[in-house]
């Protein structure tokens, strides 16, 4: 790629990304006002300013459309900025910044949290109203745990499967998904990042403990 390539590529996504949240905005604000049934395809795009074409070019269903793209909750930049942090460790050997690196990704995530939290109160407010949208939010989640999994794995130069690899991907969206619950309830004064922190520290203190394998209980369980 040129370097004058650069810039224009980048100039894209950014209009691409933007057309991803115009379409996702539009479609979550008419589901609140009128419910997933209550207007078509068509008034989205009237309304987002687009064609029916580039509707469909960025997404299959209206409710693809409510639920966004993963690119725009994860950007590609923070990513790759992860994956290259266990660039000086050997391939297939777990990186001693491992879970460092990945509360900071988890921090930057949050940043990205904060800066769209009234679009996320939409969605909240949008499946409380279409409450059959929850299979399609667990179905995209399932498939950004996937493709976060494979990015950790990426990093550490093993399989996705890798059981370090999985444990990082079950945790950290488990206390994801914690930490968010109890910065939208009712109430909630304190910051995402906050919580979000509280929680890891949490688990690395449990973590932390000693874990004996001799112990009697545990060589039980084993066998």
């Amino acid at each position: 790629m040129t370097d004058s390539a650069t810039p224009d590529s980048g100039l894209r996504e950014r209009k691409r990304a933007a057309t991803r949240a115009a379409i996702t905005s539009t479609a979550r604000a008419l589901t609140s006002e009128r419910g997933l049934t209550g207007y078509t395809v068509e008034e989205v795009c009237e309304a987002a300013g687009i064609s029916r074409r580039t509707f469909f070019n960025y997404f299959p269903t209206k409710e693809d459309a409510i639920i966004g793209h993963a690119d725009d909750d994860v950007p590609s930049d923070v990513v790759e900025e992860f994956v290259a942090g266990g660039a000086d460790s050997p391939a297939g050997e777990i990186s001693p910044t491992l879970f460092r690196d990945l509360v900071r990704l988890s921090l930057r995530l949050a940043e990205a949290m904060s800066a769209s939290e009234e679009e996320t109160r939409q969605l909240i407010g949008v499946v409380k109203k279409e409450p059959q949208l929850i299979l399609k939010i667990i179905g995209a989640t399932e498939q950004r745990e996937a493709q976060f999994a494979r990015d950790v794995a990426r990093r550490e130069g093993v399989a996705p499967d890798h059981p370090v690899v999985q444990m990082a991907v079950v945790l950290l969206s488990t206390i994801a998904r914690k930490s968010s619950m109890a910065y939208f309830s009712d109430g909630n004064t304190r910051s995402y990042p906050d919580l979000l922190l509280e929680n890891i520290s949490a688990a690395s203190l449990l973590f932390s403990q000693p874990f004996d394998m001799s112990d009697p209980i545990t060589a039980k369980g084993q066998s």
